[in-house]
Order: structure tokens, then sequence, then C-alpha cells
């Protein structure tokens, strides 16, 4: 298994692993090839994927804004689960993060992940519960839909 930089190539393969994993939130903007490639150019070296004999298996979006990393789309193919794919490519991203000076890194998982709360949980992150989640919706056009 190999963990690297997730470049544009590799689009077409994470959007069909995004489509497998059950309960995953997919922007019908955002999450586009258009939407991607404008991650990618502002978030170079911080995306990472995951593959094994040449199929992508597992992928985060990793960006910052110049002072707080967040992980986005983080997902690991369910047969390739529990073989430490996920907390290798968290690593690769925190370290792409540190490179670029970044000291804090945050990401939102929905409660009713229960895999990926307890994969969280499970490498030492922090829920926190002292503060609340704000969203606010700029264009009605970026439709979110949920996998089955």
């Amino acid at each position: 298994m190999t963990v690297r930089t997730m470049t544009i190539e590799d689009f077409d393969q994470v959007h069909a692993l995004w489509m497998t994993i059950s309960g995953f939130a997919i922007r019908s903007i955002d999450d586009s090839r258009e939407g991607v490639e404008r991650f990618l150019r502002r978030n170079p070296t911080t995306s990472v994927v995951a593959e094994e004999d040449g199929k992508i298996v597992g992928s985060i979006l990793c960006g910052h804004d110049g002072r707080r990393g967040c992980l986005y789309h983080v997902c690991v193919h369910k047969d390739y689960r529990m073989r430490g794919i996920g907390k290798a490519m968290v690593v690769y991203a925190m370290n792409a993060l540190k490179a670029e000076e970044i000291s804090k890194v945050s990401l939102i998982a929905f409660t009713r992940n229960d895999i990926g709360n307890a994969f969280w949980n499970r490498i030492g992150w922090t829920r926190r519960l002292d503060l609340n989640y704000y969203d606010f919706t700029l264009n009605e056009k970026n439709i979110t839909e949920f996998n089955k």
C-alpha cells in the first residue's frame, strides 16, 4: 500500500470510491471534477490517496486557510478497513500541513457516522463539546445527497 499526494488525475477513482461509502455526503458542485480541481489548485500538497495494486482504496481532501487545516471526505474502501490505511493517510496529511506551518487541524464527522466517529476516537482525536458549528448556504444549487 502506498500513500501519496492526490492529483486531479485521481478524480475518477476517488469519486468512484466516494460513491461506495454508505452514508457519505456528496455535493453536486463542490464534489464535481471542477470543484475538486479548484480545491486541489488551492491546496496542491495536502490531499491524500492510498493505493494498492494500482487501485485507489482511500482518500482525504485536506486543505487550510493559512491558519487551520481541515480534513474532508476521509474514507477507506470497506474491503480495506482495519489495516492502518486511514491512520497512514491522516498522518501523511498532517505532515503536509506541518510543512506549511499549520498548527491545528479540524474535521467534521456526521453524528450518525458510527464507523467514522469510532475511527477518530481510536486514533486520539478529541470531540469538541465547547462549540457550535454553524453553516450558511451561499449557493442553493450545491445540493448535498447521502449515499445509500
